[in-house]
């Protein structure tokens, strides 16, 4: 359940998972001017039991994590009913990890060397109920 401050607040809540530190500072500094980032964390299964307790507006997650990868993750959240919009940061590149991505609906598919050209216009999209992948997977 969410606080009043929780609440009260205009800007999308967003919980970001990866599993590498730089990273993680990187998606912070290039969204808190924007977004309230509410946790970090650093594999898949702290991500499923984050999600639950936060309620985020947003995940940011990285697929390739320990303990269960960030598919799978947003997957288990989806299934249990969590309403948060996905988009996924990573290096994969093959066409089999975006088709997995998109059967989780509207979501968005960024690569990291895209990150800062794409993560905002994917995170646009994706609250706005459509899916983004990066242009550079899609020639």
């Amino acid at each position: 359940m969410r606080t009043i401050n929780q609440i009260a607040s205009d800007r999308p809540r967003v919980l970001i998972a990866d599993d590498h530190r730089a990273m993680l500072d990187t998606l912070v500094r290039l969204l808190a001017r924007d977004f309230d980032v509410v946790a970090t964390v650093v594999d898949g299964v702290t991500l499923v039991t984050r999600a639950e307790q936060l309620e985020p507006d947003l995940l940011i997650v990285d697929i390739a994590m320990p303990g269960l990868n960030g598919i799978a993750a947003a997957a288990r959240l989806k299934e249990r009913g969590s309403k948060a919009k996905i988009v996924f940061v990573t290096n994969m590149r093959e066409h089999e990890f975006v088709q997995e991505s998109l059967i989780l609906g509207d979501v968005g598919y960024v690569v990291k060397d895209r990150l800062v050209a794409d993560l905002l216009p994917a995170i646009r999209q994706v609250l706005a109920g459509r899916s983004f992948v990066s242009p550079t997977l899609t020639h």
